[in-house]
């Protein structure tokens, strides 16, 4: 069994060691992170929406023929919480291969320490991008 990319899992570690009035902060730079989309998908033209989050949120992960695994994320500004979730992925999944993305555990932001940061539902819909993000890897590599 792979072990989660080493960069997401060093952002796991910045976050649960955190003290909590610095996570939120730490949240807000992340939200700055999200790489903005390649001209062909700005209408989200092949990317799924995530229905889980309370705003529009739309993913696409490619699975290159080496293995590596290339994530595009879209989310409004004005949802900075749920952008943070994709800049957390977009960085901490930067070059990682499908198996490395397909062994971040499930409970991603719950082992962050979020979950005393964040209301429930932000949270959940956080653990609906990873889970469609890792049903999309999981697809292109079966």
């Amino acid at each position: 069994m792979t072990d989660m990319p080493p960069k997401l899992a060093e952002i796991v570690e910045e976050f649960a060691s955190a003290p909590r009035e610095v996570v939120l902060e730490m949240l807000l730079e992340f939200s700055d992170a999200v790489p903005p989309l390649p001209a062909g998908m700005a209408a989200h033209e092949g990317m799924e929406q995530v229905p889980e989050c309370q705003t529009p949120f739309f993913l696409k992960a490619d699975v290159r023929p080496d293995g590596t695994v290339t994530t595009h994320f879209d989310c409004p500004p004005e949802a900075p919480t749920t952008r943070a979730f994709a800049g957390i992925l977009a960085e901490g999944l930067a070059g990682a291969d499908a198996a490395g993305i397909l062994a971040v555990p499930d409970d991603l932001y719950a082992t962050m320490g979020l979950a005393q940061a964040i209301s429930p539902l932000r949270v959940r819909g956080g653990t609906a991008i990873l889970a469609r993000l890792k049903r999309q890897v999981r697809e292109q590599t079966e």
